[in-house]
């Protein structure tokens, strides 16, 4: 593995921790599923605030692919506890065997309840997530909230896999129920003058305004379907989806792929942090 990032005991095997690690990569012990990582920080005044997550575990007799990307704001303590509590919360559920979709819709509620619940621990923060789990390699489902976001790649042409939960994209029902502001940096819509997002995990003084259910998506793999990539906005406020697919399918090494993904959204003078997963389907 390249430069992998630091043990992380929640996982049995790692390859997922904190996004200030630099790249990574990993493989299907059972198929040819293989998968790279890379991140780097932006250039705000910050620490980084982004963890990832990105392994193979077997569970019941069968192989489940964990990926996600969790974009804090305001510190990393809430993208810190998701990276260690968000995919146990669904993977214990015994619903998920039955019904996944479910499972992930209740332990994404219950996470953000256990952030809010360890107050003031964890600060006024919040994050964003996206997050995608392969069963045996043959179904994917895709959940997110915020504006990280997951883009299929099928026969060359991209396919947006979750919804970027912005403020002006449901601005007539928000207007309602709280201020829009558009403020700098940016002239961004802001909720209460103060986030970009409509959804998040945590952000406790803006949970009035804020939802946390997320959007799903799921779809069988088949032999169209090339690969996925993960992403936060730091590369998508640069690129557009096809975009990234046209850059990502160059090369069968995902880990490359990311790297390349990352190189280029720096070269477009992205500031954000930016934090890549490509999961490649086919060898």
């Amino acid at each position: 593995m390249d430069n992998l990032c630091c043990f992380n005991s929640v996982y049995s095997q790692v390859v997922g921790g904190r996004s200030s690690c630099s790249s990574g990569k990993g493989r299907s012990h059972q198929g040819p599923v293989k998968y790279g990582f890379t991140l780097a920080k932006g250039k705000a005044n910050h620490p980084m605030e982004d963890y990832h997550v990105a392994k193979f575990s077997h569970l019941r007799g069968h192989e489940l692919g964990l990926f996600a990307i969790y974009d804090g704001h305001l510190g990393d303590s809430v993208p810190s506890f998701l990276q260690k509590h968000l995919f146990s919360n669904i993977l214990k559920d015994e619903e998920f065997w039955t019904d996944p979709g479910r499972s992930i819709s209740k332990a994404y509620e219950k996470t953000d309840q256990a952030i809010l619940s360890h107050d003031p621990d964890l600060g006024r923060g919040g994050s964003t997530a996206v997050t995608a789990i392969l069963i045996d390699g043959k179904k994917l489902w895709v959940a997110n909230i915020g504006d990280s976001r997951a883009v299929l790649s099928k026969k060359g042409q991209a396919i947006q896999m979750s919804i970027d939960h912005e403020p002006q994209s449901v601005e007539a029902l928000i207007q309602t129920r709280f201020i829009l502001l558009h403020s700098f940096p940016g002239d961004v819509a802001r909720v209460n003058g103060q986030l970009a997002v409509s959804r998040a995990f945590g952000d406790k003084n803006l949970k009035s305004h804020l939802r946390s259910d997320p959007d799903m998506e799921t779809v069988d793999i088949d032999s169209e379907t090339e690969f996925l990539i993960l992403a936060s906005d730091g590369l998508w406020k640069v690129m557009s989806n096809q975009e990234a697919v046209d850059i990502a399918k160059k090369t069968k090494d995902p880990l490359r792929a990311a790297k390349q993904l990352m190189a280029e959204a720096l070269n477009r003078d992205s500031k954000d942090d930016i934090s890549c997963i490509v999961v490649r389907f086919k060898g």
